[in-house]
């Protein structure tokens, strides 16, 4: 059988390297070839191979591609293209040179290093400001799509090394007709960044990813996620039991503010929780810019780089994973 380098070459594709394998789809990095010596640097996702034949991986592949095709927004993983090729379903993204929020945080344990109390808000209003335009997308017809990412974690949001903070891998979004669904049957996500609703089997919403979204906040804060455990059913049993920490107590620098708006994203309850990703957002602007020039795209990227080493202004990317002014961007 042909390579995915001898397959692609063929439609002026050109496979640089392979940079994520796991799940369903392996990703390569890869220069697309136009005329006049057009060449950009994208992300392939590729169906796996033994994957590639089943109706059921087909469908959801598919249902992915249609689904974030239209998500077009400065926070969310652009994709460019559904094709198929050599028997094969992949998809064209947007390469995104710079590290997933696992690698920031690996970084930051291997070197002793906590992540700053205010960046770390800052990214996690990012990935707010991307739920938020998710959450409320409509298709064609003005259907309310009902997007529910259902796989909110480190790995699934990307950083740029200028500072750009996007979300990606929809691969098991729950959207209105177009993503396989047997909620209430199995659970979709890790169980360390579960809903209580998801690790309960119950059908979710959207403010099932906010829940998720206060857990990487706090992991951003302290340096681990709270409710990890070594099995992954007692890690489930901790989102859905476990007493929520005062999380000031466990690092002084989180002051009053940041400890309600933590509180409210892990209120169990969702009724009490955070009723949109807006809503979140909106509380976390307000905590880094109302009393002061609060971070920006550009003082996130200038850390990132000198936290990495990254010198060169137009570095090859690390692993892509399928994951100003004093307003923020």
């Amino acid at each position: 059988m042909a390579s995915p380098k001898q397959i692609f070459a063929e439609i002026n594709y050109e496979m640089v390297r392979k940079i994520a394998d796991g799940g369903m789809g392996v990703v390569y990095e890869a220069a697309q070839h136009g005329a006049g010596n057009f060449r950009k640097v994208v992300a392939v996702k590729l169906i796996r191979e033994e994957y590639s034949a089943i109706q059921e991986f087909q469908k959801n592949f598919i249902g992915e591609a249609r689904l974030v095709a239209d998500l077009i927004h400065t926070n969310i993983v652009q994709t460019y293209h559904l094709g198929q090729v050599g028997g094969q379903y992949f998809m064209v993204m947007e390469f995104v040179r710079g590290v997933n929020l696992e690698q920031f945080l690996e970084k930051h344990r291997a070197t002793g290093k906590q992540i700053p109390v205010d960046l770390a808000a800052f990214i996690i209003s990012r990935i707010a400001r991307g739920l938020t335009y998710a959450h409320d997308k409509c298709d064609r017809e003005g259907r309310h799509l009902n997007i529910v990412h259902r796989d909110i974690g480190p790995k699934n949001v990307m950083m740029a090394y200028e500072g750009d903070v996007k979300l990606t891998d929809f691969g098991i979004a729950k959207a209105l007709d177009l993503m396989y669904n047997e909620e209430g049957k199995v659970i979709a996500g890790k169980d360390e960044y579960l809903s209580p609703e998801q690790a309960s089997y119950a059908v979710t919403d959207a403010r099932a990813d906010l829940f998720p979204l206060g857990i990487v906040l706090t992991e951003l804060l302290l340096g681990r996620n709270v409710f990890r455990a070594m099995d992954r059913a007692e890690s489930r049993r901790n989102i859905l039991s476990m007493p929520i920490p005062q999380f000031a107590s466990l690092r002084p620098e989180i002051d009053p503010k940041l400890e309600a708006i933590i509180q409210k994203a892990l209120q169990r309850d969702r009724a009490k929780r955070y009723q949109s990703a807006a809503e979140m957002m909106t509380d976390l602007e307000l905590y880094l810019y109302s009393d002061r020039y609060g971070p920006t795209n550009e003082k996130l990227g200038v850390y990132i780089k000198e936290l990495f080493g990254v010198r060169d202004p137009t570095p090859s990317s690390a692993p892509f994973r399928p994951s100003n002014p004093s307003t923020p961007r």
